[in-house]
């Protein structure tokens, strides 16, 4: 399971840095052909749509780092019976509210079969606009594959934050050792 995280996680690394690549590519062009007096019909439609991908596909990896907001100070003080309720009714809220909007917005994509974008008619609003439910399907992906290490951490007492703290710690206790014998 570690080894699928690691892989899933360095994909949506990938994709997602692609993504912010290629966006900050296509506002850089727009700005240079807006400033040479020939604006590009197609960078409005375009940037919003590449960024609503980089939404998604940045979501999903955040969950997958369990990166998100969250309060595990609070609910580390929490006795553990109420503790792990908590966390259950927290996940199942979380798979919850992004099936409901996948399936939603796999609805959405069918309405929108037939049409395309105003600037650029060869490209479907499908495509486009799946970055909805994709998201929606990577961020749940994200989640099932954390959820036993955030279990690990919160049955230990211990949040990410302290973690990776530790980690850090650990590495520069390292560094300074190895100056030490040099």
């Amino acid at each position: 399971m570690i080894a699928l995280r690691h892989v899933f996680r360095r994909c949506l690394e990938g994709v997602t840095i692609a993504l912010l690549v290629a966006l900050a590519i296509v506002v850089v062009l727009a700005v240079a052909f807006r400033y040479a007096g020939h604006s590009l019909v197609w960078y409005d439609e375009v940037a919003s749509v590449m960024l609503a991908w980089v939404t998604y596909y940045g979501a999903a990896l955040a969950a997958v780092r369990r990166a998100h907001f969250g309060f595990s100070g609070l609910t580390l003080a929490l006795p553990m019976r109420l503790r792990i309720a908590v966390f259950a009714l927290s996940e199942a809220v979380i798979y919850a509210v992004f099936a409901i909007i996948a399936w939603f917005s796999w609805d959405v994509l069918r309405v929108m079969a037939g049409d395309t974008l105003v600037s650029l008619d060869w490209v479907s609003l499908q495509v486009t606009q799946s970055a909805v439910p994709v998201g929606c399907a990577l961020f749940i992906a994200s989640q099932l594959l954390s959820t036993p290490d955030a279990w690990t951490r919160l049955v230990a007492g211990r949040s990410a934050e302290t973690e990776e703290i530790d980690e850090e710690i650990a590495k520069a206790e390292a560094a300074h050792r190895d100056e030490d014998r040099s």
